[in-house]
């Protein structure tokens, strides 16, 4: 199989899983602020400051629950102070997330300096992380165990959350409303339904989905905080979200893409070819998918408007006739 192997293996399909999981979270944080008509660029601080609280409440608490719940509220609280700017204060949604970003990035310095005397990361302090977890029966098949079992529980809770999240937005009141907010606030606000309420509500929800993404980096996937460990999966999951087209089945295919992308930038990497090269490939990927997501919206959209003019042209033609 020579080269070609490499990407034939059963670790290949496992590092694809892997990475994609904190992609998955990030996708879903942004789907459920889409729905309710806010488009939310601070997912990916969001991610970096759960993942560093997260590391800290473990390391000084020695209690993972409370991690987990302090690194979740963290998550939430940014989802709603983004809202707090850009609904209540009426900012400019952009320059509001750029704002934040740009504030989340310093301040994870400032903070892990504080805590722990280091400005790249957390290794000087013992933080506690979740565990991988093997599945009954599963594990014991061969080839599909390998690939399915072994991962961590934040990787199950991920795909666990996708199903969840479906059933949110499509099978409860809660999601019909937020649905409803994006889609029309003030046709909303008619039937006394209050969009500010749903979109903080929504954002909320956004910023408990990414902060799982940036535990799992943090506490997961490692079990230490790194300055910048997100290395924009924040944006990536916005664009899985878009291509998923707003359904979060969607949105997880989306993000397994962009994971293999990533899986075989490892592969590359291993072998020797140009680090330069390897690193662009996850982001070219996510470039070229918003390029082909944005053309096939601009085909139905044409075609929707050329069957439009048909109809009125054939509407036009029988009132001629009578």
């Amino acid at each position: 199989m020579g080269f070609l192997g490499n990407f034939l293996t059963t670790g290949f399909f496992y590092t694809v899983i892997r990475v994609s999981t904190p992609l998955i979270f990030a996708s879903l944080s942004s789907l459920i602020a889409r729905k309710a008509g806010v488009t939310n660029i601070t997912i990916d601080s969001t991610m970096l400051m759960s993942a560093l609280t997260g590391v800290l409440v473990s390391a000084f608490t020695q209690n993972l629950f409370l991690a987990l719940l302090c690194g979740m509220a963290v998550g939430v609280v940014m989802g709603i102070f983004m809202g707090y700017f850009h609904i209540l204060m009426n900012t400019n949604m952009i320059l509001t997330g750029v704002a934040i970003n740009t504030f989340t990035n310093g301040a994870t310095v400032m903070i892990l300096y504080a805590f722990t005397g280091d400005k790249g990361s957390s290794s000087m302090i013992k933080s506690l992380g979740v565990p991988g977890v093997e599945i009954p029966l599963i594990k014991d098949i061969p080839i599909l165990g390998e690939i399915l079992s072994g991962h961590n529980i934040f990787t199950y809770v991920a795909f666990l959350l996708v199903i969840v999240a479906w059933f949110l937005m499509y099978r409860t009141p809660l999601g019909l409303r937020i649905r409803a907010v994006g889609e029309n606030d003030s046709a909303a606000k008619s039937v006394g339904e209050n969009p500010t309420k749903i979109k903080l509500i929504a954002l909320g929800l956004s910023g408990f989905f990414a902060s799982l993404g940036g535990m799992y980096l943090s506490m997961g996937n490692m079990q230490v905080f790194i300055v910048n460990m997100t290395s924009s999966r924040g944006f990536i999951g916005v664009a899985a979200d878009a291509m998923g087209r707003g359904n979060p089945v969607g949105a997880m295919f989306s993000s397994l893409l962009f994971g293999c992308a990533n899986a075989v930038a490892n592969v590359l990497q291993i072998n020797s070819f140009s680090t330069d090269v390897v690193m662009a490939i996850p982001y070219v990927v996510s470039i070229v998918g918003i390029i082909v997501y944005s053309m096939r919206e601009k085909s139905k959209r044409d075609s929707k408007i050329k069957r439009a003019i048909a109809e009125a042209e054939k509407n036009a033609g029988a009132e001629t006739v009578f």
